[in-house]
């Protein structure tokens, strides 16, 4: 897969992604980082379970990224505390 075809898988893994997990986009240039990096990691895990991860610009290759995508953006979210994942616990 070429470099122009990573940026485009992962800018469109990146805004799903962003959609899915917290509503709002990152911004472009981050949405397309954390896309590519989910991309890669989509792929990864894919693999350890035995089926095949991105293998270039389809509609697989696009679901290995988004929810790789996906775990990136838990784990960024985690680690820069941009916002909370689970709704807010009630408090007395």
């Amino acid at each position: 897969m070429g470099f122009v075809s990573w940026i485009i898988l992962g800018l469109i893994a990146g805004f799903i992604g962003s959609k899915i997990v917290n509503r709002t986009g990152e911004g472009i240039v981050m949405d397309i980082v954390l896309g590519v990096i989910g991309a890669v990691v989509g792929g990864y895990l894919f693999s350890a379970f035995g089926e095949r991860g991105v293998t270039g610009l389809n509609l697989w290759s696009l679901i290995v990224a988004v929810i790789g995508a996906i775990v990136v953006l838990v784990v960024y979210r985690m680690i820069v505390g941009g916002g909370r994942l689970a709704p807010p616990a009630s408090g007395l």
